[in-house]
């Protein structure tokens, strides 16, 4: 599987980490690691350690984690992204819109 989540133990803070692929063909999967979490103030962090290639899709469907995370009033960290994977957020200008953590 190549999206895993992990939530603390005070269901605060929930790590979606993403390896290999980040595409289209993990949308189902993306869209399921968060779309329960709606307590209010839940931190979400996106760990693209593992992630080699990413597409514009994978963009949108963090953009759709985005608004998830504004909508529980939390907030969205995307850590470890590698030098690829970073040219691409930075593209993008995604450091405008949210945290990233090298």
């Amino acid at each position: 599987m190549n999206v895993k989540k992990q939530v603390s133990a005070d269901n605060k803070t929930i790590t979606i980490s993403i390896d290999d692929r980040f595409d289209f063909s993990l949308h189902q999967q993306f869209k399921e690691a968060y779309v329960d979490a709606n307590e209010s103030g839940t931190s979400f962090i996106l760990d693209l350690s593992g992630t080699s290639y990413m597409d514009s899709s994978a963009l949108g469907m963090i953009l759709l984690l985005k608004d998830h995370a504004e909508k529980v009033t939390g907030q969205l960290k995307i850590v470890n992204p590698n030098e690829a994977v970073n040219k691409i957020l930075e593209i993008a200008q995604f450091h405008r819109l949210m945290t990233i953590e090298l």
